[in-house]
């Protein structure tokens, strides 16, 4: 076996199409720790759409070959060649032929949690993006799309369960106390949707009846005793499968769905055809294991790799450069259905948070790169926040531009036209043109630039003429490897708020109405005449964040705070208040700089009062009002010559401020906010434990002896994870007599559950006290903590690098 050292750019312009087409593939897996048997039998053609048919190369990697059939035929060593990732057959038929190849893996000494690996007692597979060649030879890319069944054996004690993708076929007991199951899946996919799990497994089982009449049976697979902590997940599956069928028409296409929860898996959750594989944090709630915000990311990933079954699965990517076409299309519907079960407007408002948070920074670093790459060497490293994120952002574009009701029509003809095909971004986009009319050329470029676009605007006004003129600049930043871009087609959604706190009814100077309030900006510089504008207008620009961009307005602080008070899109009243908030700071770093006291947060405080006096304001949303910025945040509106230290300290002087002004409303919202009731962790009931939290935290920052006091107590007399963990880690955060106690109480009631006492690591991960980064070192040998535990070097190091801005960026290195 030779060995190839040298990595490979794979460039998308290098495309082409399979020389063989896989058809069928049969695969027999004997599970055994360390000498597991993969049998797989295939059926393969050569492709008539390839250019050229000769050698048929598959990939591999760890396999070690035992023999090798074609049509039949046992082959000689001299009739391959084998290298440390592929084998290739010289010679192969040019008709339709079979292929037996059989391989032996150690599933216990895989590591990496890609292919098939054993991990505390459970055989488990992850296949994307390249996992597939560590199981069996294969050509291992999303084009090849085959119909596959799975026989699996395996210890009857070890191994009750036995599954994989698609329909139980049969089942039966083996000599020697094994036994097998048989899966089929008559659904053509790709192998990086193969999945396979072997293990002792509780179950939580329900039934879904599909709109045309179907019964479907439901399982969720957990660690023995823990089947309650699934029922929340299986209520958001029976969710989304009900919500997939009304809002886009999807029908499951199964007879059972089936979802396993593991410890350690290095995803968050895995679509695979009718066999999700999820990281088990994202499975197993109850109110005193799990927190509000816990909850709602198991409905929205449960809703995502369901989601996946159409938009991934039915129809997947041609290669791997189209990677948002799965990732960014399912990252909107989970977007839709979260803002559809909650409320749309703070769903909104976490989706720029996130997008803001961390692909923003990816646009503007070394690492920016398109929607779309054009290459890569490990396509691992580009399951990013671009890719997810942003390209969540770019479907939500063009629903924008072409509208409701058409872009439900293009998505119906992207069902239709492409079931079970493996398709590219032009594919996805042709549809929304012919159902819309619309040309989608310009806005492909969204696709093919990395970068985030600056959008300048600046309003004109003339009373005299009663005219508003919105001149706009759109400027595209070189990014590493490109310049001189294009363009793009922008659409801006925005609203003219009169002296009266009314939004004015807009039409351009050639008579035509502004409809929706939205203009395309699709030119370097653009002017915008509005007439009949009675008197000088409050611009409200980029409603509802409608395309991701950095704008730049000077609208002065009492444009941002009339905005907060009559502006009738809600999620740019919270966009003022939050910008508002990041000027204040912004204001105190500077005079912290020059040794002086910030003096503007009296007036943010009495902004954001004014504000959350609203009454008819949901609780979820006046949570969002009281969040301040973070540090993260103000460094990115900074930009250059950050110091994490003084904005620390101004975000805890704004904090504290704030609190000291609002005391008396603060209390009040603390006090009616208190639990009433069961526990349920339905939108409302987790508005109401948000609000009272983000009271909790702005009362806490004026650092009174009553204050700490309130959360301590807050801390005792919990009743559910979400505001243990809330004060737990506000006390961490504090130099208390009570933290080391708090802490320990926290170990002595969880260290038993790996799942809640990540909150313990993540809590000591992201406090600002001086001695983190030593108490950090320190838990990576604590007897709980494992390198090797995905979830476990996120809570502690995760945490610690991303969450913890002070003590991360420390002056001493």
């Amino acid at each position: 076996m030779t060995k190839e050292t040298s990595p490979r750019t794979i460039r998308l312009k290098d495309y082409r199409p399979p020389t063989y087409l896989i058809d069928t593939v049969e695969l027999d897996i004997a599970l055994d720790p360390e000498r597991t048997v993969v049998i797989s039998k295939m059926k393969l053609r050569p492709n008539p759409g390839a250019e050229k048919h000769g050698a048929l190369v598959l990939d591999g990697e760890n396999l070690e070959l035992v023999s090798i059939k074609l049509a039949g035929t046992k082959l000689q060593r001299s009739d391959y060649a084998l290298t440390s990732d592929t084998l290739t057959l010289k010679n192969v038929p040019q008709k339709p032929f079979t292929l037996e190849i059989t391989t032996r893996i150690n599933p216990d000494a895989n590591k990496v949690l890609q292919g098939l690996y054993r991990s505390r007692g459970v055989y488990c597979s992850q296949c994307e993006a390249e996992g597939f060649r560590r199981i069996t030879f294969f050509q291992d890319r999303p084009d090849v799309l085959s119909v596959y069944s799975c026989r699996i054996e395996a210890d009857v004690k070890a191994c009750p369960i036995l599954l994989s993708n698609g329909n139980l076929h049969a089942k039966g007991k083996l000599d020697g106390g094994r036994h097998f199951a048989v899966w089929h899946d008559p659904h053509p996919k790709p192998c990086y949707l193969f999945a396979v799990v072997g293990g002792n497994f509780a179950v939580l089982h329900d039934t879904f009846k599909t709109a045309s009449g179907r019964k479907v049976d439901l399982n969720i697979y957990v660690e023995p005793g823990k089947d309650a902590r699934a029922a929340w997940a299986m209520d958001s599956l029976k969710r989304s499968m009900r919500w997939d069928e009304t809002r886009f028409g999807r029908e499951y296409d199964l007879d059972v769905f089936n979802i396993v929860a593991v410890s350690d898996f290095n995803m968050g959750a895995m679509e695979n055809k009718g066999l999700n594989i999820f990281n088990d944090r994202l499975v197993l709630a109850s109110e005193d294991t799990a927190t509000d915000n816990m909850f709602e990311a198991i409905e929205a990933v449960v809703a995502h790799e369901y989601f996946h079954n159409w938009t991934g699965n039915r129809i997947t990517c041609r290669d791997w450069f189209q990677l948002c076409l799965k990732e960014g299309l399912t990252v909107y519907r989970d977007q839709e259905f979260s803002a559809d079960e909650r409320s749309r407007t703070v769903q909104r408002i976490a989706d720029v948070r996130q997008l803001k948070a961390t692909q923003f920074p990816e646009d503007a670093g070394p690492l920016a790169h398109p929607v779309r790459p054009d290459s890569y060497i490990e396509i691992d490293n580009f399951y990013t926040a671009t890719v997810y994120e942003k390209g969540a952002e770019l479907v939500r574009m063009i629903r924008t531009i072409v509208g409701v009701d058409k872009f439900r029509a293009g998505m119906d003809l992207y069902f239709d036209r492409h079931d079970g095909q493996a398709v590219t971004i032009e594919h996805f986009l042709t549809c929304f043109e012919e159902t819309s009319g619309h040309d989608l050329e310009q806005f492909k470029l969204w696709y093919q630039q990395p970068g985030t676009p600056d959008v300048v605007c600046k309003l004109i006004y003339d009373k005299a003429k009663k005219l508003a003129t919105l001149d706009v600049t759109q400027v595209q930043r070189d990014t590493p490897g490109m310049s001189k871009k294009k363009p793009l087609h922008i659409p801006l959604k925005l609203a003219l708020i009169g002296a009266n706190g009314q939004p004015m009814d807009l039409k351009l100077a050639d008579g035509t109405p502004v409809d929706q309030g939205l203009v395309h900006i699709t030119d370097r510089h653009q002017s915008f005449k509005f007439t009949n504008i009675t008197s000088k207008p409050v611009p409200s620009l980029n409603g509802g964040f409608s395309a991701p961009i950095n704008l730049t307005f000077n609208h002065d602080d009492r444009d941002l705070e009339f905005l907060i008070q009559h502006d009738n899109d809600m999620f740019n009243r919270w966009q003022a208040v939050n910008q508002l908030a990041s000027r204040t700071i912004q204001s105190m770093v500077a005079a912290l700089k020059d040794g002086k006291r910030g003096a503007r947060g009296t007036a943010y405080a009495k902004t954001l009062g004014a504000a959350l006096a609203n009454p008819d304001l949901d609780p979820a949303y006046r949570a969002e009002l009281m969040k301040l910025p973070t540090q993260t945040d103000i460094a990115r509106d900074i930009g250059r010559n950050v110091d994490p230290a003084l904005i620390f300290k101004g975000v805890k002087q704004l904090a504290k401020q704030t609190g000291t002004i609002l005391g008396d409303e603060l209390h009040e919202l603390y006090a009616k906010s208190k639990p009433k009731g069961a526990f349920s962790a339905d939108a409302k009931s987790a508005g109401r434990r948000a609000q009272r939290n983000a009271a909790l935290s702005l009362l806490t920052a004026r650092g009174t002896d009553d204050d700490l006091k309130r959360l301590k107590l807050h801390f005792l007399k919990a009743t559910n994870m979400t505001d243990e963990a809330t004060s737990l880690v506000q006390i961490a955060a504090i130099d208390t007599e009570f933290r080391d106690e708090a802490l320990d109480r926290f170990f002595q009631r969880w260290h038993h559950d790996h799942l809640v006492i990540d909150t313990w690591f993540a809590a000591q991960a992201m406090s600002p006290l001086d001695g983190t980064l030593d108490r950090v070192k320190s838990l990576t040998s604590h007897p709980l903590f494992s390198l090797t535990a995905p979830n476990k070097v996120r809570a502690l190091v995760g945490n610690f690098a991303l969450q913890n801005a002070l003590q991360f960026n420390r002056p001493d290195g």
